[in-house]
């Protein structure tokens, strides 16, 4: 009988391994972890130990900002009873049972994840960013994959992971539990008041001039950037499809051409217009279209910082301010060139896809179709080069309808162009003339030369492929009037103010997130049809355009008449006749 009573002694009296003595100091905090503890008391040690070990970049944020310790360190406590109080507040909601335990874990992870790539690329979790993360797709996944963040979440992961597993929630009442739950809510809302109340002084100018440090609080606010981008659409109105295709015709240059017009939009990724010899940079990264002649516009800037944003919004006839602020979806610009009669197409060499803007007209995947030998060659999965797009494009043309071809064809090629973080991955071996480059997705562990080396070979690469596709459409200068329109739908930072990639909130993204190369370029067919004064397009490279421009430019250039039409948005208009 006394054996039988031995045996009973609580759990929390064993110590963790019989190889342990009892009174070692890993089996006495053993035994003081897995101690019964209510909910609540779970959920603020966890609350501060992840304002301590998961914030790093908004405490080295803060004193960036601040300067002298003397200056920071009152701020630096302030955020952190924000930080601790704001996530106390949130969890305080899942203070229950031990069946919270998954998903008090599922936080922890987070907040490792999203405190690596803050560190890696000095990127802000704000809604946009988690949208990008959203509809990214395995290929990307993969370049974001690294043995440094195995190491970054097993560093703030451990601890909690043997903490949660070992500690015994205390049951309890419900009611008991609802009022002791709500108590907490209110205390740890009440000391976040009144901390930003006594410093109100110091806190307000900080947020106002800095809005990307609350996208900083980690965990906090990616779970409220999560809910933003993927919770908050679904409890909003579904949007009406608005038409603005109503009345389009094509101009009266059809009505005599000798030849239909052949125009291809290239919308780029990731580019830079300070990385483009074209515009001055100090690198020849663009020796293919200097010898074709081509203009470069100088001053052009992206709708946003991410592709999610950029692309749709390019293609709309509304300009930034209002598709930010519209209610509803509208027909774009590849609507109302479809309703003028024009065979258009879409060819996709990004993962993400269109973003909706060719849903309602023929596209399609460049490397659906490969054969195998091609694929080996120049693809990686389903990821492949730029270059892909090229193959087979008469036969794609070709597959259009004769009627509408008979008028004219308008080709999208949405590129890979230079996606990070993996650079080095979007230029082939024979155009890689910057070495030694970066050959990892984590950029800390490269020099920022072998950065810059690994950008600019894609810059480098890009500028071969629409050399190529110049070549090809002189080819079809016989048959058609050609042109070609190329823009980047983002810019990059690479290390400038510590940021690295793109995606930061457009109000404080850095120029280069948003500075963006634009080429265009005619055949002797396209000028005289449009009588473009060449002259005069070299006097205007210096204008300051945006991608609010291409909507415009796009149906001017193509003698599209529709009522969206805005001669003052026509980046040729001026130059036209």
């Amino acid at each position: 009988m006394s054996g039988l009573q031995a045996s009973s002694a609580p759990i929390s009296s064993l110590p963790l391994n019989p190889s342990d003595p009892p009174g070692s100091p890993w089996s006495r905090l053993d035994r003081w972890i897995a101690r019964p503890r209510s909910a609540r008391t779970v959920v603020v040690w966890l609350s501060l130990y992840l304002a301590l070990a998961a914030n790093w970049p908004l405490w080295n944020e803060l004193a960036r900002i601040g300067g002298a310790p003397s200056v920071y360190m009152p701020t630096v406590a302030l955020m952190a009873l924000l930080t601790v109080c704001g996530t106390v507040a949130m969890l305080s909601f899942t203070a229950w049972s031990r069946w919270m335990k998954p998903l008090w874990f599922a936080v922890v992870l987070l907040a490792a994840v999203v405190q690596h790539y803050m560190l890696s690329y000095r990127i802000v979790m704000d809604p946009s960013m988690v949208a990008n993360a959203v509809q990214t797709d395995p290929d990307e996944v993969r370049d974001l994959l690294s043995w440094g963040l195995l190491l970054d979440v097993l560093l703030v992961a451990v601890v909690p992971a043997w903490a949660l597993w070992r500690v015994r929630i205390a049951p309890q009442h419900i009611v008991s539990q609802v009022w002791r739950n709500a108590v907490l809510l209110i205390v740890a809302v009440a000391l976040a008041v009144g901390g930003m109340l006594v410093m109100n002084r110091e806190l307000a100018p900080l947020m106002r001039n800095n809005v990307h440090l609350r996208y900083m609080i980690n965990p906090l606010a990616s779970v409220y950037s999560a809910v933003a981008a993927v919770v908050k659409p679904m409890f909003r109105h579904s949007r009406k499809l608005i038409p603005v295709t109503a009345g389009t015709t094509l101009g009266a240059s059809y009505a005599s051409q000798a030849r239909p017009p052949l125009f291809v939009l290239v919308v780029g990724e990731t580019a830079r217009a300070d990385h483009f010899a074209l515009n001055g940079y100090a690198r020849d990264t663009t020796p293919e279209l200097a010898a074709r002649h081509v203009l470069s516009f100088r001053d052009v800037h992206s709708c946003g910082t991410n592709t999610q944003a950029s692309v749709p919004c390019m293609f709309s006839p509304l300009g930034k301010h209002d598709f930010e602020a519209r209610k509803d979806d509208y027909e774009n610009l590849m609507d109302v060139l479809q309703a003028a009669g024009l065979a258009v197409f879409w060819l996709d060499n990004q993962p993400g896809g269109c973003k909706g803007v060719c849903d309602r007209i023929p596209h399609a995947s460049a490397f659906s179709p490969l054969d195998a030998a091609v694929k080996k060659t120049m693809c990686d999965g389903d990821e492949c080069l730029d270059d892909v797009m090229l193959r087979g494009l008469d036969e794609r043309l070709a597959a259009l309808p004769a009627e509408r071809r008979s008028k004219g064809v308008v080709l999208v090629m949405h590129q890979m162009g230079s996606h990070g973080p993996a650079y080095y991955k979007r230029s082939s071996p024979d155009v890689k003339r910057f070495m030694p480059e970066c050959t990892t997705n984590a950029l800390a562990e490269c020099s920022h030369s072998e950065l810059i080396n690994a950008f600019d070979n894609s810059i480098a690469y890009t500028d071969r492929f629409l050399g190529k596709t110049i070549d090809w459409l002189q080819g079809q200068s016989t048959r058609y009037d050609t042109a070609l329109l190329y823009l980047s739908d983002h810019g990059e930072s690479l290390g400038e103010y510590g940021l690295f990639l793109h995606g930061a909130p457009y109000s404080f993204a850095p120029e280069v997130q948003k500075h963006i190369p634009m080429v265009m370029w005619f055949d002797a067919g396209m000028s005289a049809r449009r009588k473009l004064s060449r002259p005069c397009l070299d006097a205007d490279l210096d204008a300051p355009l945006t991608q609010d421009n291409l909507y415009h430019t796009v149906l001017g250039l193509m003698d599209v008449h529709n009522k969206t039409y805005k001669p003052a948005l026509d980046a040729l208009a001026s130059c036209r006749g």
